[in-house]
């Protein structure tokens, strides 16, 4: 399902620096946890890859780690921040902390399917990533649709970015695993219209 605005706003998708979890392959989801040293520095780098857009606003996610990022990027662009309750990262539950790859290893199954239809995935305790998809659609497109035009900027973690990229852009979604650390990086997506 491709998001249903009308306005075709440019996205620009940012992705925050990563976390001691990021950095040891573990599952953070919706954990809220402050941006380690090397995410500090990985958003440093990047403001100036994207010092040529000025979004207004950067629409963040409410995690610590987003939130720094928004705040670095907000520093150098003099955009404002607007922190979204819905960008919230997935839940994944009693998965919150485990390593991907004791992951892989214990649940080979499990793992083979979040690579090839993570939809389907749902942890014990958390949130179906179909859940999570259509949560994440109602608030983006109230987002795009009162942008008209603008250049849109989203600060959102990862897994989460993923559902958004896969959205906007209508491509596939898969390999969630590939996707479930963040390190600091953007996009910039033309949204597709139904």
């Amino acid at each position: 399902m491709l998001l249903k605005a009308s306005a075709r706003s440019p996205v620009l998708l940012i992705r925050p620096g990563s976390t001691d979890f990021d950095e040891q392959g573990r599952i953070k989801g919706s954990l809220d946890m402050p941006m380690s040293e090397n995410g500090h520095q990985q958003v440093e780098l990047i403001c100036d890859e994207i010092s040529d857009f000025r979004p207004s606003i950067l629409y963040s996610a409410p995690c610590e780690s987003a939130i720094q990022t928004a705040e670095t990027l907000a520093s150098r662009s003099g955009s404002k921040i607007k922190i979204i309750d819905a960008f919230r990262n997935v839940d994944h539950g009693l998965w919150h902390g485990k390593l991907l790859d004791e992951l892989r290893r214990n649940h080979p199954k499990l793992y083979k399917r979040g690579q090839e239809t993570p939809e389907e995935i749902c942890p014990p305790g958390g949130e179906s990533l179909f859940d999570a998809k259509l949560r994440i659609e109602k608030a983006v497109n109230k987002v795009i649709k009162k942008s008209g035009s603008q250049l849109v900027a989203f600060v959102i973690p990862d897994p989460l970015a993923q559902i958004v990229h896969h959205l906007l852009s209508g491509q596939q979604w898969s390999k969630l695993w590939d996707a479930e650390t963040d390190r600091a990086d953007w996009q910039l997506i033309e949204p597709v219209s139904e």
